[in-house]
């Protein structure tokens, strides 16, 4: 069956993916949509998109979107639909080709419990388990409680002993209802030191069937993969090709057609594998096969749903180099890498080093609870395992990311582990080598870094200037005040003194250094500048009181102090603002006028009461911002005193 027209049945990253392979082959796409992802880049890119009612699970809706859009074949991404016989069905059943295995694949593989039993049947070697919860002392602690209709994760739980079986169990039910409708689990000798291998397989409808080798999952946080490779380095020639035979034989006993994954699990003290489970679908890690292949996954599964032949044998695989990806999600490592929501402020993968990114978010976009957090996979390839481990860390240290907490920190720790670069990657990884989750910068570059801030607020203060935008930074027309700002970065407060000086430098008094800087150029989302001998430029992103800076070892998120006490107190020590709405009635002062400590200011008029605002330390008034018989707002900026401590505080700049 020939079409020209795809309709992708996904979103996000995958829609993207797909979208691209099919474009290169003069398909067209459509796309489907909610109205979260209305703005979304896949939806864009698609030559047309269809909106949906509810949900990306209404196949109803989709199929209706093909028939209206002539779509000639559907292909469903991975997750949602993709694993669902009975949509397959469907849309075979409507004369539209299914980008996928046949129905019958997908049903038998999809009941972890029927794919145990074919793999036995095929003579894989399978883990000692049970369909009996009550037999688990047979079986052997610790084990695994497992959802016979799960995958990614979900619907399994780790019992360490008797004891914890029945809360685990308990668990694992609710979630494999919750997630796929169905809640029977089933029980398995859980084996500590593992490797997580997978084999990647491809069938065609004329009975060909190759594997493309195997990926290692191991680096997994809540039984969920973060890491990725090719080839594994734990796997050499006679085990490849020992579990690409097994993962054959299971392919051919059940007629495999498409792409598809034979999951393994491989016993780090004895050496030998286990059986897993099936993937009838696209794998979040296919672009590492590509990586090592050369082979585009997307378009082999186009081209067989098409009825073309694969067209090569399994001695024309080859494998060329290591690549690893890193699933870069928006979430929190250090409290147990809960999911982070927000809006991504920037989002600005580098150019070099070249790696692949699959991303299904740009700067703007908002990121909900509706969906997986998933941001973007990065993908390194390289001639050995440590070039792309390395290539894929600076990729991901060189990214300027602002708005929205992530775990990249976390990723570049773990790849620069000397574990991680050994190939010691056992599923236990993360709790045994305790990678850092955060990054802690030192002192020096806490500093340094904190000062470029400054400087890129005092150009922005002056690019968003109404007056006086062509005077010096930090100009009055008297003696030179110090400039402040102050940070917080975590835990640390860090207070900015600076000034301007007549030859356009800066001078920091906020440390023992005395350190000088000169800004090479300035724009709204970037500064070239150099401070105490040092020149960086820098990728820097305000976000609400956030300021995101991009040094050279990732992103600093400092919060910036508001100079002026945001609604809820009437006064700072810089500032006065109106705590609620009201009226002018007396002002006592002007701009230049020297006060002192419980010297009254001004007076507003509010509920039929009057509220005197006093100076809560000795000052100059430098700014008024409000007339006597005006009324303002809650929140209001009055006027502002600069402190006289900063008036004494006077340095020679000339």
């Amino acid at each position: 069956m020939s079409f020209t027209t795809l309709l992708v049945a996904n979103r996000g990253e995958i829609a993207r993916r797909v979208i691209r392979s099919a474009h290169d082959m003069g398909i067209r796409c459509v796309a489907v949509y909610v109205d979260a992802d209305a703005d979304s880049p896949f939806v864009r890119e698609a030559d047309e998109a269809v909106r949906l009612e509810s949900s990306y699970l209404d196949s109803a809706a989709i199929l209706d979107a093909a028939r209206a859009t002539g779509a000639g074949a559907i292909h469903p991404g991975y997750g949602f639909l993709s694993e669902n016989a009975g949509f397959a069905s469907d849309v075979i059943e409507a004369g539209i080709a299914w980008v996928g295995p046949s129905p019958d694949a997908i049903r038998q593989m999809g009941d972890k419990i029927a794919a145990k039993l074919l793999a036995e049947k095929a003579q894989l070697p399978t883990l000692p388990g049970s369909q009996d919860t009550r037999t688990a002392d047979g079986v052997g602690y610790p084990l695994l409680v497992k959802a016979a209709a799960g995958g990614g994760g979900k619907g399994m739980r780790l019992a360490r002993s008797a004891d914890a079986l029945e809360e685990s169990v308990a668990a694992a039910r609710r979630e494999a209802k919750s997630s796929f409708g169905d809640d029977r689990v089933f029980l398995e000798r859980y084996v500590a030191h593992a490797h997580h291998i997978e084999i990647q397989i491809l069938g065609d409808s004329h009975g060909n069937i190759v594997h493309l080798g195997e990926r290692e999952c191991s680096i997994q946080r809540r039984h969920q993969k973060i890491l990725e490779e090719s080839p594994a380095p734990c796997v050499d020639a006679e085990l490849r090709e020992a579990m690409g035979e097994a993962a054959l034989r299971l392919a051919r006993e059940i007629g495999y057609q498409s792409a598809g994954t034979v999951e393994f699990l491989l016993d780090e003290d004895s050496g030998e594998f286990f059986f897993l489970e099936v993937n009838t679908r696209l794998q979040v890690e296919h672009p590492v096969t590509e990586m090592v292949t050369g082979i585009d996954l997307v378009r082999e599964q186009l081209r067989i749903a098409a009825g073309e032949p694969l067209g090569r044998e399994q001695s024309d695989i080859t494998f060329t180099g290591s690549a690893i990806e890193a699933r870069l999600y928006a979430e929190d490592p250090t409290n147990e890498f809960l999911p982070a929501t927000g809006t991504l402020a920037a989002f600005a993968p580098s150019p070099t080093p070249e790696v692949r990114w699959d991303s299904g978010v740009v700067a703007g976009s908002v990121i909900g609870t509706d969906f997986d957090p998933l941001l973007a996979k990065v993908i390194a390839h390289a001639p050995t395992r440590r070039e792309a481990a390395g290539r894929l860390a600076l990729a991901l240290v060189r990214t300027h990311l602002a708005g929205v907490v992530t775990n990249r920190d976390f990723l570049v720790n773990t790849l620069r582990t000397p574990e991680f670069l050994a190939g010691n990657t056992t599923t236990d990884f993360i709790d045994r080598v305790k990678p850092a989750r955060s990054r802690q910068p030192s002192e020096e570059e806490r500093t340094l870094m904190a000062r470029l801030a400054a400087l890129w607020v005092q150009g922005s203060n002056r690019a968003s200037a109404m007056v006086l935008g062509m005077a010096p930074s930090g100009w009055r027309n008297g003696r030179l005040f110090d400039q402040k700002l102050v940070l917080d970065q975590g835990e640390t407060s860090i207070t900015l003194l600076y000034r301007s000086l007549r030859d356009g430098r800066f001078r920091f008094a906020d440390g023992a250094d005395g350190a000088t800087a000169r800004i090479h150029a300035w724009r709204q989302d970037e500064i070239d500048v150099e401070i105490g001998g040092r020149r960086i430029r820098s990728r820097v992103t305000r976000a609400g009181d956030q300021l995101i800076v991009h040094g050279p070892n990732g992103d600093l998120v400092f919060t910036e102090r508001p100079r002026f006490r945001l609604p809820g107190g009437d006064e700072t020590a810089d500032g006065f603002v109106a705590q609620m709405p009201g009226k002018v009635i007396e002002l006592r002062v002007k701009v230049g006028d020297r006060v002192t400590a419980g010297d009254t200011l001004l007076v507003l008029e509010a509920m039929k009461m009057e509220h005197p605002m006093r100076a809560t330390e000795d000052g100059v008034v430098i700014d008024v911002r409000v007339a006597e018989g005006e009324q303002v707002e809650s929140g209001t900026l009055l006027l502002v005193v600069e402190p006289a401590e900063q008036d004494n505080a006077k340095k020679d700049g000339e």
